[in-house]
Formats: structure tokens, C-alpha cells, sequence
């Protein structure tokens, strides 16, 4: 599950690098067009939130047809989302731009990717929707292949389409969203060879590719609030994105770039807890609580230690980390700022993203939106808006922001995570 976080966050990280030879206007079209596809992955992580939590619970009660039924009406739902978000993205792709704060230069010559990006989201929602039914059963090792796949194929492509290289047309940073979609939807197809003709612990056979009403809302409502969960939190990330913005383009260039480099960096902690979460539902599944609370606590100790010595990294050597994708000394400043102030908050992020996945592999998915709502449209924003601009610490005081916030919701989690409610819920 690290390895395959890890290649995850390595689609952001590669089109940024190659994008970034092209100008500040073409790193920033990157960043506010995945700021705003952080809806599609809020729609996708919570649908996945529920397909995990149901596939593990059958797993662990020895129920395969259950868990096979289960993964079928997954997929079924994130079809039907991401036909009419792939519909929306594309027609509105230039205001999107322009509503997210975009300079009239990021407008006309970053609407093309922004509708592309859009517009294959359908390969982003199966490709974590898949990978959930794997984590689920425990073929993790099987989402981690897929991924890699993926990526080898989005960072071949990546520079012959942006930079026209042999037989290749030159596309700019349109080429980076064909790229991308083309490695993902590759990635889908093979999915969905293992899942009907593979040997794996779950397995789709002609019988299962029915609609199940029951199981079909039960995943609904368990998602809705998972959904909601990551809308809230994304939905603040964009909130933050906008604020940049009001401070130019070599701002925005300089936060997506450090983000996404925290991004990159942080992901394998995402795969320990996505472990946690897995093991969460198989031990509740097996009737066995105890097992469950101590897999947490042990996986949230070892990403302290993990994300706490790379916290240590990026503080030390920010600006020769960045300096890898640009040499524009406006970026870099902003950039080397974003990554240090929001490092100082890792050891926060080991603890709180551990204790919110538990809650969501045990199929609670309300206590974590609830902390979420607190934490970041309560918290984090308003407390973002008064330093950077009440304050007037610009872009700086948005960073700062983060980090704070993200403590504060570490201790929250904590608090209720000990309480033990989790342990009774039933799905």
C-alpha cells in the first residue's frame, strides 16, 4: 500500500517537473486545474472509503460472493458520477479556470487541459475504486502493479506530448493531461483484467455484473458521509488555492510545486494508513476489536517516525528539493516557504491521518466529516484568511495555516479515537 501511494502521487509529481520548463502560467493552469479535480477525488475517496470498509468486512467473515456483489455496485456508482462530472468539466472548463482565479493568459491557453483532465476523470474514479476492492480483499500488491504500469506509461509519454519529441505533436501543457489519462486508462483496463480473469482473493464473474439495491444503498449512505468527509477537506485546500492566487501567478506556481512535492512525499504514510484501515475491517469482520485498536496505534507510531525524519529533510534542504523543478527566484521563494512551514506539522499529520483512516475501516465515516467541518471550513480558513490577509503575511500565512490545523485535528482524533465507539459499528 506505501508503494502504492507512492506511485500515485507520482503522476502529479512527473507533469509538474516536465510542465514546468514551459513557464510559471503553465505550472499554475496544473495546479488550479487539480485543485478543482480534488472534488472528483473527493467523490472517488469516499465511494472507496465504503467499498474498502465492505469488501474487508466480507473478506473477514469468508464471504467472497458478498464481497465480489459488493465491488460490482462500486463501480457501478463511480460510472455513473463520472459521466456527468466528465460532462460538466468539459463545458465549463474555461469559467472553472476563471472562477478558481485564473489570469486571462491561464485561461486561453489552459482551458484544453483543464477539459481533458475533466473529461477522462472516469479513469481516476475507477482506478481508485478498483484499487479499493483490492485493498480490501488484501491484494495490495495488485493496485501497487497497476500503478506502476501507469505511471511508466504517463512518464514516457509526458515529455514526447509536451515537448513534441520524435513522431509526437507538441502540445505544451495539454500534452501533460493526455499523458496522464492515457497511463490511467491503461492502468483501468488492466484492473478490470484481474478483476474478471485473474486469480486474485476477489474475483467477477458474469453472475455478480447485476444490480443489488440493497447492497447498492448500503454503499451510497456509508459514502455519502465518506464523500462528504473529503469534500469538506479538499473543498478547504481549494479555498486555500484561491487565496494564492490573489497573490500571482509565481505564487501559485510556487505552492503547486511544494505541494506537490509534499504530496509525492507523504503518500506512503497514506499507504500505512489505508493498512490500517484494511486491517480495521478484517479484524472487526473477524470479531476481533482488540486487534483492530492495537494495528492502529502501532501503524501511527511508525508513520511518526517515518513522516517526522522527512519533515527534518524538507526543512534542511528546501530549496535544493526545489530547485529540481524551477529556477524562477519568485517561485523558488514561495515555494522553499510553503514547504518548510507546512513540514513543521508532520509528526501531526502521522497521527491524524492514522486515527481518521481507522474510523473510516470501521465503516464510521460521520465522526471523521465531523472533525473535518471543525478542523478546516471552521478552523483552517478563517484562520488562513486573518494571517494572510488580515495580517497581511501573504502567501506565507496560508501555509502557516495548515500545519496548525492539522494538529488541531490530530488531537481531536486521538481524543475520540480512544473513546471506542468505532468498534460497534456494523455495515
Amino acid at each position: 500500500m506505501v508503494l502504492e501511494m507512492v506511485m500515485e502521487s507520482l503522476f502529479a509529481v512527473v507533469d509538474v517537473f516536465f510542465v514546468a520548463r514551459l513557464g510559471s502560467a503553465a505550472v499554475a493552469t496544473v495546479g488550479l486545474t487539480e485543485s478543482m479535480l480534488t472534488l472528483v477525488f473527493s467523490i472517488a475517496l469516499g465511494l472507496s472509503l465504503s467499498t474498502t470498509a465492505m469488501v474487508a468486512r466480507r473478506i473477514g467473515e469468508k464471504d467472497r460472493e458478498g464481497a465480489a456483489v459488493a465491488a460490482v455496485q462500486s463501480i457501478a456508482i463511480g460510472l455513473a458520477v463520472a459521466v456527468a462530472v466528465g460532462i460538466a468539466g468539459v463545458w465549463f472548463a474555461p469559467h472553472l479556470l476563471g472562477l478558481m482565479g485564473a489570469s486571462d493568459q491561464i485561461v486561453a491557453t489552459g482551458s484544453r487541459y483543464t477539459a481533458i483532465v475533466f473529461g477522462s476523470n472516469w479513469a481516476v474514479m475507477l482506478l481508485f475504486l478498483n484499487n479499493a476492492i483490492f485493498r480490501g480483499a488484501g491484494d495490495a500488491s495488485i493496485a501497487m502493479r497497476v500503478l506502476w504500469l501507469s505511471n511508466l506509461i504517463n512518464l514516457v509519454l509526458d515529455p514526447c506530448l509536451i515537448f513534441g519529441l520524435g513522431p509526437f505533436p507538441e502540445l505544451g501543457v495539454t500534452g501533460a493531461a493526455v499523458a496522464t489519462s492515457t497511463g490511467r486508462g491503461i492502468g483501468v483496463l488492466y484492473q478490470f483484467y484481474i478483476l474478471f480473469r485473474g486469480n486474485g482473493r476477489i474475483q467477477i464473474r458474469a453472475r455478480h455484473l447485476r444490480l443489488n439495491a440493497g447492497v447498492m444503498m448500503t454503499l451510497i449512505r456509508v459514502s455519502l458521509t465518506g464523500i462528504l468527509q473529503f469534500l469538506i477537506a479538499h473543498a478547504s485546500w481549494i479555498g486555500l488555492a484561491r487565496m494564492v492566487a490573489s497573490f500571482g501567478d509565481a505564487a501559485v506556481a510556487g505552492y503547486t510545486i511544494a505541494i506537490r512535492i509534499i504530496i509525492f512525499a507523504i503518500m506512503p504514510s497514506w499507504g500505512l494508513s489505508n493498512a490500517a484501515a484494511t486491517l480495521v475491517g478484517q479484524c472487526l469482520g473477524a470479531k476481533k476489536p482488540e486487534r483492530a485498536e492495537r494495528a492502529v496505534w502501532v501503524t501511527a507510531f511508525y508513520n511518526m517516525l517515518f513522516l517526522g525524519a522527512e519533515g527534518v529533510v524538507f526543512i534542511v534542504f528546501a530549496e535544493p528539493i526545489v530547485r529540481l523543478f524551477t529556477s524562477s527566484t519568485d517561485t523558488v521563494q514561495v515555494a522553499v516557504q510553503c514547504l518548510r512551514l507546512i513540514s513543521y506539522g508532520n509528526i501531526a499529520y502521522a497521527w491524524g491521518m492514522v486515527m481518521v483512516q481507522a474510523f473510516n475501516g470501521a465503516g464510521d465515516t460521520v465522526t471523521p466529516t465531523i472533525i473535518n467541518v471543525f478542523c478546516y471550513w471552521m478552523w483552517q480558513l478563517p484562520l488562513a484568511y486573518a494571517l494572510a490577509v488580515a495580517w497581511s503575511m501573504g502567501p506565507s500565512g496560508v501555509f502557516l495555516a495548515i500545519p496548525i490545523a492539522e494538529a488541531t485535528m490530530a488531537v481531536v482524533a486521538i481524543v475520540l479515537f480512544r473513546r471506542g465507539d468505532w468498534k460497534k459499528k456494523h455495515i
